[in-house]
């Protein structure tokens, strides 16, 4: 029967005789009436479909790769097939990708990825041989000699070794436990192991997240996937973007309304924002931390991005442990950093670490058994974090080409960022904060009335309306503020210090000003 009604649908009946004496035709033909008579069959509805998804992760949002950089992708398909735009390219200047935007990468990284990736380069005579000492110092750490192996959940044991007294020679002496390292997939997967670990409760007990606003979106992200509890605390914009310990402490007693405040996140150096925080202003963080009992998480991924001159990084490990005992054998703190900022910009290897101290013993084991549900961080990504935290040393072979690499990229992203504050200060409509660090600017756009109202009229905000009026008239992809939030009524675009700055900033104002938006 299944054959007949095959040959029908395919118009395939020759006349044969079948294995009864009937024709084949004769079968052909009572095999369709019988499926005429069948009653055809409804096609099944989608399991999985927006009504019965995981809501949580609908609610997710993440700015950075949001709409506008949806239309961009569209613009770039027109431009292949030839459509004629005032522009030639889409620059994206919406994500903190440096290598993609032209940063080189630096040598040494890439040599000892190179040998780590290919061992039978060690014999060549074109890699130095510091290079060849790191490589095969990670891949005698690796499960046979080879960084195709899956390693320990926590990171390779040596690697780990290298990021904790990396962190005692930053911190001038502050001793650091490789057992309290963890390596991670990037540091925003080392951000929402922690949070998945720290959230719990249910109505009012629902943990409570407290994030910086301006925030870089992967905060609101995971708080809205694990369903807990975003605590907007604002940045203060007319001082610089610095974090006001009073704006805390309204933030906190506003939540205790609602659910149970138990996480700080602090970025420092800011992001979008650029501020870079104080010892001062760290010391009260802290301080506030303990009297509140909060869990500090401190994403400080961009601390080789500190550009003015009156500015110094501090890490929160370093201020919480000089401030003694009662606040460094008691506040929890787990610390984050990655390849991907500073001066590497090594994006793609995604390898990065977090420090966690104060951690309850039997939390520790949580926190390891979470980690191992997800084997091992990628252990490429590991080998590249080891050479960010063991670089060349003076007298090493490579030192002084590194060095020269390293200070270049850096000085480079800091004229870029005086150029930056500088040109934004020329275009009417737009004010920009100094900044002092991190690799991106938040100007405020001051939009006139006809333009909100222009905006609101297509459902759109109002900045989202002026970043794609930037994107279509001029090829500039950046970021609206709103996807990082912002105070009500103001508006603000990220901006990435990469490519040719100065062009890039003529045409922010100017094809928009002919427009009357500004």
């Amino acid at each position: 029967m299944q054959r007949a009604a095959a040959l029908v649908r395919r118009g395939c009946c020759p006349r044969t005789l079948g294995p009864w004496g009937r024709s084949q035709s004769s079968a052909a033909a009572e095999a369709s009436a019988v499926l005429k008579v069948r009653p055809e069959r409804s096609r099944r509805e989608r399991i999985l479909t927006l009504e019965s998804m995981n809501p949580q992760v609908k609610a997710v949002e993440y700015a950075v790769r949001g709409p506008i950089v949806l239309k961009a992708g569209e613009i770039e398909l027109e431009l292949q097939r030839g459509i004629k735009k005032p522009f030639t390219e889409v620059i994206r200047a919406n994500i903190g990708d440096a290598q993609a935007m032209g940063q080189q990468p630096i040598t040494f990284l890439r040599q000892v990825m190179a040998l780590c990736t290919y061992p039978n380069l060690l014999d060549s005579p074109s890699f130095p041989e510091d290079a060849k000492k790191r490589a095969r110092r990670i891949l005698q750490a690796c499960g046979g000699n080879s960084l195709g192996s899956y390693s320990a959940s926590q990171g390779v044991n040596c690697i780990r070794e290298d990021v904790a007294a990396y962190i005692t020679r930053r911190d001038g002496g502050v001793p650091a436990d490789p057992d309290n390292i963890y390596l991670t997939t990037g540091a925003s997967d080392g951000i929402s192991t922690i949070l998945k670990i720290l959230v719990s409760g249910g109505g009012k007990s629902r943990t409570g997240v407290m994030i910086p606003i301006p925030q870089y979106p992967l905060y609101s992200a995971v708080i809205s996937e694990l369903d807990a509890i975003q605590v907007n605390y604002y940045l203060d914009e007319d001082n610089c973007w610095a974090l006001n310990v009073n704006e805390l402490r309204r933030a906190v007693q506003q939540a205790k309304e609602h659910c149970n405040p138990k996480v700080l996140c602090i970025i420092n150096p800011g992001n979008p924002t650029g501020q870079v925080q104080s010892r001062k202003c760290i010391e009260d963080v802290i301080h506030f931390a303990w009297e509140e009992k909060l869990f500090l998480l401190a994403d400080e991924v961009y601390q080789d991005n500190v550009y003015s001159p009156d500015c110094k990084f501090h890490s929160f490990k370093k201020v919480l442990y000089e401030m003694g005992p009662e606040y460094s054998s008691n506040v929890e703190l787990a610390s984050f950093h990655s390849t991907s900022k500073g001066y590497m910009g090594e994006c793609g290897y995604r390898g990065g670490y977090m420090e966690v101290i104060n951690l309850h013993p039997e939390i520790k084991g949580q926190l390891v058994k979470l980690l191992s549900v997800r084997l091992c961080p990628p252990v490429s990504g590991q080998a590249a974090m080891d050479i960010v935290v063991n670089p060349p040393v003076p007298g090493e072979e490579s030192f002084e080409q590194f060095s020269r690499e390293k200070e270049s990229v850096l000085g480079n992203l800091a004229k870029k960022a005086k150029l930056t504050e500088d040109m934004f200060s020329q275009v009417p409509g737009i004010h920009c904060n100094p900044l002092m660090g991190a690799m991106y600017a938040f100007p405020r756009i001051f939009i006139p009335a006809k333009a909100v109202e222009a905006a609101q009229a297509r459902k759109m905000a109002p900045d989202m309306f002026y970043c794609m009026k930037l994107l279509e008239e001029t090829g500039i992809c950046v970021v609206p503020g709103s996807g990082f939030g912002q105070r009500e009524g103001t508006y603000h675009f990220r901006f990435g210090l990469f490519g040719a700055v100065g062009s890039l900033l003529r045409s922010v104002g100017s094809p928009l000003r002919c427009t009357g938006f500004l």
